[in-house]
């Protein structure tokens, strides 16, 4: 079946070549000379060693979206966003050990280039605010050996018509289940709320500049999430600025 799914998304993105649009667009790269900024690199490239166990819950995340986290999940994603209009954010993996979370790793990371929503459109540059569970992943790249179910495809790679900056943007992709279906590739066309409700809303690796609504991080970070994220721990991704994460 999901061999059957990856045909269409192919013939899907050769007839209408739409699919990356919420992901990436050829404007992502103007002015950004093709240069990485330190998101690009794990640790001074934005990575750091487990640093805070035993929580009760997961930081500075609000009763609203705390209640939105599955019971059964142990594996969080949490992108806190600098600000509502800002295009700069932290990724950070907690895993759920007992009772209790463990932060196990983060990176610097950007967002969709005009900030966050709570009402994500198709094209408005932000990304949505919420708690999406992580299903599907793949890429231009062969499989590194994700846990998630994992479709390579080169109907994935960015147009080279792009910055060259952004070529290997969708190299690692890990599908955020915002407006898509599950069990489907990344670039699965179908859009369950409408295509005006937006969709393509991703994890993947970072060209050193602000998104067009999905969260992107070093390879290095995707490739370490692809790694740890498992199916049989039902990972979500929990994202927003900080203030309507708390709020």
């Amino acid at each position: 079946m999901r061999i059957a799914g990856a045909v269409r998304a192919v013939a899907a993105f050769a007839a209408c070549g739409v699919l990356l649009t919420s992901c990436g667009s050829a404007d992502e790269g103007a002015g950004a000379g093709g240069k990485k900024s330190d998101a690009g690199t794990d640790q001074a490239k934005g990575a750091e060693p487990s640093a805070t166990t035993d929580l009760k819950r997961i930081p500075d995340v609000g009763d609203r979206l705390q209640s939105k986290i599955p019971g059964n999940s142990r594996q969080v994603v949490a992108v806190y966003g600098e600000g509502e209009d800002s295009a700069k954010s932290t990724v950070v993996l907690y895993t759920k050990s007992g009772s209790t979370w463990d932060k196990t790793r983060s990176w610097a990371a950007h967002n969709g280039k005009k900030g966050w929503t709570t009402d994500h459109r198709e094209n408005d540059k932000r990304s949505p605010v919420g708690v999406y569970t992580l299903t599907d992943a793949g890429g231009v790249l062969a499989d590194p050996g994700a846990g998630l179910p994992y479709t390579q495809s080169e109907s994935m790679q960015a147009p080279h018509y792009w910055a060259k900056s952004h070529w290997h943007d969708f190299d690692y992709v890990i599908a955020i289940d915002y407006n898509r279906a599950k069990g489907t590739p990344p670039n699965d066309p179908t859009r369950p709320q409408g295509q005006s409700k937006g969709g393509s809303i991703w994890l993947h690796m970072d060209h050193g500049s602000g998104t067009s609504g999905c969260v992107s991080l070093s390879k290095q970070g995707m490739a370490y999430l692809l790694k740890e994220l498992d199916p049989k721990q039902h990972p979500v991704v929990v994202m927003g600025d900080k203030a309507n994460l708390k709020g």
